[in-house]
């Protein structure tokens, strides 16, 4: 029932074909690897293996990969934070409205902000795993420091291009350069790896 009421909304938009579904994490990563999608969303709780490890097989794959929204009863649960260090780009409550499952879908397909960044900053301070200074922060030269502080916020390229006075292209630029200094893949990485590391603070 879920899935179908999914579907139906989706398919409403004129830009949004769904591709594929599945009924497990065994099935989902199948399914994945065929229908080559841009963006998944992934239950938590799945049978057969839940969806943080469904998440981490899909995203072990060679090449770019999807991204991936884990959608979620509570979000305040460490299933989530374990799934957004697995690789997911986000999570969205099962009981979202349908304009925010599809705004949801349209961030994380073009990776230009966060999902929920405060939200986020919670789950960090509740389940973070503290970790030592990373090197990659010595690395950061100060305008992709300012860049990686502000992407924590959840501003888009343009909104942090305006904040810096700076163009889009040079924001566009400088997040590139964060996600190869910290090795991440995306915005949501880099700033779990910002908040684990101790760079920023979750509180």
């Amino acid at each position: 029932m879920v899935r179908t009421a999914l579907r139906v909304i989706l398919e409403a938009e004129p830009d949004m074909t769904v591709v594929g579904e599945a009924s497990t994490g065994t099935e989902a990563v199948s399914v994945v690897r065929d229908a080559r999608p841009d963006v998944v969303l992934m239950d938590v709780r799945m049978p057969e293996i839940d969806g943080i490890r469904a998440t981490e097989r899909i995203l072990s794959d060679a090449g770019p990969g999807p991204r991936v929204v884990v959608v979620t009863t509570f979000e305040n649960d460490s299933y989530v934070y374990d799934a957004l260090r697995a690789g997911a780009s986000g999570f969205l409550l099962k009981r979202a409205a349908a304009e925010d499952l599809v705004r949801a879908v349209r961030v994380v397909a073009r990776s230009d902000s966060l999902l929920f960044p405060a939200a986020l900053r919670g789950l960090a301070a509740e389940y973070a795993r503290r970790q030592p200074a990373a090197p990659w922060a010595r690395r950061l030269t100060e305008r992709e420091a300012d860049v990686l502080r502000l992407m924590v916020t959840g501003l888009t390229n343009a909104e942090i291009a305006g904040r810096l006075g700076v163009g889009p292209a040079t924001v566009k630029s400088h997040v590139a350069a964060v996600l190869a200094k910290t090795g991440v893949r995306d915005r949501t990485q880099a700033v779990i790896a910002a908040y684990e590391s101790g760079f920023i603070s979750p509180g």
